[in-house]
């Protein structure tokens, strides 16, 4: 990537500031979007949930990838309950089949922040996870994608979650139940992961739910989530 910059550079290729472009998802047309839950204890504490032996995964369906900076919209009548999840999303660079946990960094392409955006009335009223968090626009993702050479430890970055000015989630990845390099082999012992998938790798503690009173995004929130190194992603909602 950089030697392709530096012949575009070099070529004379016009240049923008990124400040006058508009954001995409951090993926576009990912193989799949697999998220991990209860992979924090404290969020697995708070929502009452289970750190099982194993890790439960579940698919996030990509109508619901959204770019930093967007506007995601809701029905309220339909999710009265709308939480806020920071977490660190892994991007895979080349096919992960049966890998160890000591190689499986090796098939990470980068990282990026994900908020994985909840409707937990939903959530806990059904057997699966899938439907609740894959409303339109509930998985931002960005601002950027950094490669992996950029991050020497993805269990050493710090998270943060703003909501309307107020820090609610404050949490190291280094607090995972499960380490990124983990998930990925686990995922792998069964099923090729291929290029291109996202893993969504859990949340730390601070969700809207389980706090008294609890606190929920509404019409008008403005939610960022940050993760040191890689950037910070900002989402607009609209509640109708």
């Amino acid at each position: 990537m950089r030697a392709a910059v530096d012949a575009a550079t070099a070529a004379g290729a016009p240049t923008m500031p990124v400040a006058e472009l508009r954001h995409d998802s951090a993926v576009l047309r990912p193989a799949q979007v697999l998220a991990i839950g209860a992979n924090y204890a404290a969020h697995a504490s708070e929502l009452k949930l289970r750190s099982e032996s194993t890790m439960t995964i579940f698919s996030l369906w990509p109508n619901s990838l959204a770019a930093h900076g967007g506007t995601t919209t809701w029905a309220d009548d339909v999710a009265p309950q709308v939480d806020y999840e920071a977490e660190l999303g892994v991007i895979i660079g080349t096919p992960a089949r049966n890998v160890s946990p000591q190689d499986a960094l090796d098939h990470v392409f980068g990282y990026t922040v994900v908020n994985d955006i909840t409707a937990r009335n939903i959530q806990f009223s059904e057997a699966q996870w899938s439907r609740c968090k894959s409303f339109d626009g509930f998985t931002p993702t960005g601002p950027v994608v950094v490669t992996a050479d950029e991050i020497a430890d993805p269990q050493d970055l710090w998270l943060t979650t703003n909501l309307d000015g107020h820090v609610m989630q404050d949490a190291s990845t280094n607090e995972m139940v499960r380490s990124v390099a983990e998930i990925i082999s686990y995922l792998s012992k069964t099923a090729t992961v291929p290029p291109g998938t996202l893993i969504s790798t859990g949340s730390p503690g601070g969700a809207g739910y389980s706090r008294n009173p609890q606190v929920f995004m509404h019409d008008g929130s403005t939610v960022t989530v940050t993760i040191e190194g890689i950037g910070s992603l900002t989402t607009h909602c609209r509640v109708v």
